[in-house]
């Protein structure tokens, strides 16, 4: 899925991992939208978990 932004047309990649880092799911989603959609889609395939990590990096 690519969008369309300032810079041009772009993706962005999304990642679960776990917490050794390994990647569990992958999300792609347009480029012009939010950091916060991205994360309600991953965290919807979560399994229960003690606690979660986030960063926007």
């Amino acid at each position: 899925m690519i969008g369309r932004t300032k810079g041009g047309m772009n993706a962005r990649l999304h990642a679960l991992c776990d917490s050794h880092g390994r990647p569990l799911e992958l999300f792609i989603t347009a480029g012009q939208v939010s950091y916060g959609i991205g994360a309600r889609a991953a965290c919807s395939s979560l399994p229960k978990v003690e606690w979660l990590l986030g960063d926007r990096g």
